[in-house]
């Protein structure tokens, strides 16, 4: 099985041993590197870094995964570039496949990730989109390896705001062969688009899905509980989605009424007190910084197969 000139944008693309592979070769990097082993895999490679949006673990775990795989990263923001001048995203595309072996884009829009994938000649890799945000989630399912032991069959629930993360968790997990619950209040459920396109994985892999409106009924008997912010970067606050989405909040209630052991996750920036309390952030069950730092590991396996 090779992955080597693949795009990585919807998990949805990748069958099981694929992402069987990543999640294999990030442990294995992720071994050396804690040991100390030379790991110089992309030796005299490059990696333009499309930023359209802001980021701190985006940007420094790309940079770094590079680095420590032999290879360098360039930051490329639309201020940079002829791409805040106008510039088409397809000749931006076709222009730093001449220069680089892959292209990483972190952007608002998933039109623009999908387009700079139509037209690059090279591995395009989505670092985060309004709609799906995959490498996220890969990190999530290596954490949840290290700290569970096994994937399949273990529960995880999205408790939230139904955003790019719970989306392609519905896609990743329930492909890996977790079930899957997202808690969220009437009008923040996902569209209709990505849970037919769940629906449709879970019935493939035998898996639960579904979509709850109360917090307690969805961290019934979970592994796993999961949160993100109630507002995505370039959203507009509103004290009427705050309200709608408190009680949804991961505090110590909402842990005791899933199992003794659950582990809660949450992909960061977090607003503490807001959608994740800090007594929980902090405390035993939070694995919260164990996913942050698999971002590293992760994303330096998807560089490492891809390219």
């Amino acid at each position: 099985m090779t992955l080597k000139g693949r795009n990585f944008i919807d998990l949805s693309e990748f069958d099981r041993l694929e992402l069987r592979k990543i999640l294999d070769t990030a442990h294995d990097l992720k071994r050396k590197q804690k040991m100390g082993e030379p790991h110089s895999l992309l030796k005299g490679k490059s990696l333009a870094m499309i930023f359209m949006k802001s980021s701190t673990r985006t940007r420094v775990s790309f940079e770094v995964g590079m680095t420590q795989l032999g290879g360098h990263a360039l930051y490329l923001s639309p201020s940079g570039t002829q791409l805040g001048r106008g510039e088409t995203i397809g000749d931006t595309a076709q222009v730093l496949s001449r220069y680089c072996d892959a292209i990483m884009a972190r952007v608002y829009a998933h039109s623009e990730v999908a387009d700079l994938a139509k037209y690059a000649d090279v591995p395009v890799v989505n670092g985060l989109s309004d709609f799906l945000h995959p490498c996220q989630i890969m990190a999530d399912m290596l954490t949840i390896e290290e700290h569970k032991g096994i994937l399949e069959g273990t529960k995880i629930a999205y408790v939230g705001d139904s955003n790019n993360v719970s989306n392609s968790i519905m896609q990743g997990c329930t492909i890996m062969g977790m079930d899957v619950t997202i808690g969220s209040p009437e009008g923040y459920t996902p569209d209709s688009k990505i849970m037919k396109r769940a629906d449709i994985l879970s019935k493939k892999f035998d898996t639960t899905l579904e979509v709850v409106n109360d917090p307690k009924q969805a961290v019934k008997d979970a592994d796993i509980i999961y949160t993100d912010t109630f507002f995505s970067m370039g959203q507009e606050e509103s004290k009427e989605k705050e309200k709608a989405l408190m009680p949804f909040q991961v505090n110590r209630d909402l842990v005791k009424a899933a199992k003794k052991d659950v582990s809660v996750m949450h992909c960061l920036p977090a607003h503490r007190d807001e959608e994740l309390t800090s007594e929980v952030m902090d405390g035993p069950h939070s694995i919260v910084f164990d996913q942050a730092e698999n971002r590293l590991h992760a994303q330096k396996a998807i560089l490492a197969l891809l390219i």
